[in-house]
């Protein structure tokens, strides 16, 4: 069978096509796809080369309709080859020939006994083997491409023609050189995930409650993709998630909160609104009481007015356990604070010790939550560093986006949103989604110290708010409630 001008344009097209294929399993489906087809045989085996031995990857016959390990699944029930001449194909590897064999059956040159009872068991006739070398440019072996029974115009059994030698043997090159870059390329990706894992990991630990936040804000991220691609199949969103694409949202997941290594964690792990300010109030307390009991013992107080003052005191601590620990600070208590902010103990020396200092007021007065003003802004600081300190890191063209996409995550579509206070038309969907599935965890999360983890109805009923306030996108946040939905029933 002679080689035709089609022939030599399927090469040129095979050369193209694996130069430009991303994912492995499908560059090695090609090599035995591509070897078939040019040398018209029914079967083949790719054996990739680990620890000195012949891993069977991929396995196909056509005339008996078998393919295994096309998508990447092992071959786990049959042995790797080990490296001994008696085999052909380890025969190839070691010498980095090629090896054609007109007829098994008829050929003393190796141990075909493998083959043989294969066919017995099977009720399949090996005939004739064409087997290559798969070496890179650097002359590295990376493993042995087997090609199974030649056939002729008819299907019939015949040898494999000499001419195809140096045009497998240029397949396998070529494969091998793509199977290197790709080797090159994953290797990267993995220095970048190690990189992202690492810095991940330095965040949660700094501080116990974010312990889990940054992965499951990447879980939920990857859920509501996952959705929104059920969402394209059925033409339902113009928007989809490819592998490449899924990934980088959830690196951005996992980097959107690195820029809180750099927030004191006085103001991460404040769990109440005076936190560990909370044992110099009692100590000062115990002071005062102190002091009017001396006031008592000098003369300067009455019974009356000392037992007066201790109760005073003593309710007043009452009051400040009351509302260190409140998730809402009342209007009455709220005045509450800054009549206590006023009283003071006036010492014999005229010097005077105040009830509460500036800072605890301040701490005491809190509106909602656990954090100052001033408090806050330091908190919200964060999103402006991650941006600054993924900034120093040289991502690769095609990462470029994931560290814009992790520092815009508390931007609002409104405008209304920090650090940038950027508008809808500069906020990318993988943005919108961190942004929908960072508040989704944080109001649901049972890790904070400073509150209660919130039922989901409520959280997604708040989030629901948000988006008819034009901050939030209404179709991600219902997205990833039916999302959270169906991965409850399952």
């Amino acid at each position: 069978m002679k080689l035709e001008y089609r022939d030599f344009e399927r090469i040129l097209n095979i050369g193209v096509e694996m130069s430009t294929q991303k994912n492995r399993n499908k560059l090695l489906a090609s090599i035995l796809d591509n070897g078939m087809l040019i040398t018209h045989c029914d079967a083949s085996t790719l054996y990739l080369l680990e620890d000195n031995r012949l891993v069977f990857k991929i396995m196909k016959t056509l005339s008996m309709g078998i393919s295994r390990g096309v998508d990447g699944e092992p071959i786990e029930d049959i042995p790797p080859v080990p490296m001994t001449e008696a085999n052909v194909c380890a025969y190839t590897a070691i010498h980095r020939e090629i090896v054609n064999i007109p007829d098994v059956y008829h050929s003393e040159r190796f141990d075909f006994s493998g083959p043989k009872k294969y066919d017995a068991l099977t009720g399949y006739h090996t005939g004739s083997q064409l087997v290559i070398p798969i070496e890179n440019n650097e002359g590295e072996l990376l493993g042995v491409l087997q090609l199974i029974n030649a056939l002729d115009e008819n299907g019939n059994v015949i040898p494999f023609d000499e001419q195809y030698h140096i045009i497998i043997r240029s397949l396998g090159s070529m494969a091998a050189i793509e199977l290197t870059n790709l080797s090159y390329v994953e290797e990267l990706k993995a220095q970048l995930h190690s990189f992202v894992e690492a810095f991940a990991t330095a965040v949660d630990e700094r501080t116990p409650y974010n312990g889990s936040h940054t992965r499951k804000v990447a879980k939920y991220a990857g859920i509501l993709a996952d959705y929104m691609n059920r969402k394209h199949e059925a033409g339902e969103c113009e928007e989809a998630f490819d592998e490449e694409r899924k990934e980088k949202l959830c690196l951005a997941a996992l980097l959107h909160d690195i820029g809180k290594m750099i927030i004191p964690l006085r103001i991460m792990n404040r769990a109440t609104r005076l936190d560990e300010d909370m044992e110099r109030v009692e100590n000062r307390f115990e002071l005062l009481a102190a002091y009017y009991d001396a006031d008592r013992l000098r003369g300067r107080l009455s019974e009356t007015e000392y037992q007066k003052k201790t109760t005073e005191l003593r309710e007043e601590l009452e009051f400040i356990y009351k509302i260190n620990a409140a998730g809402f600070l009342k209007d009455e208590d709220y005045e509450h604070v800054k009549s206590l902010a006023g009283k003071s103990y006036v010492k014999a020396d005229g010097s005077v010790l105040p009830y509460l200092t500036e800072r605890e007021a301040d701490c005491l007065s809190i509106r909602k939550g656990t954090l100052t003003e001033s408090d806050r802004r330091q908190m919200e600081n964060h999103a402006f560093m991650t941006g600054k300190i993924l900034d120093k890191v040289r991502f690769q063209q095609n990462y470029s986006m994931v560290p814009r996409w992790a520092a815009d995550h508390h931007e609002f579509l409104d405008g209304s949103g920090y650090p940038n206070h950027l508008k809808a038309e500069k906020i990318d969907l993988e943005t919108r989604i961190l942004t929908v599935v960072d508040i989704y965890d944080a109001m649901t999360s049972a890790d904070r110290p400073y509150k209660e983890p919130m039922p989901k109805e409520k959280a997604f009923s708040i989030l629901r708010s948000m988006a008819g306030e034009g901050k939030i996108e209404l179709r991600l946040v219902n997205w990833l409630e039916e999302a959270l939905q169906e991965q409850t029933e399952e």
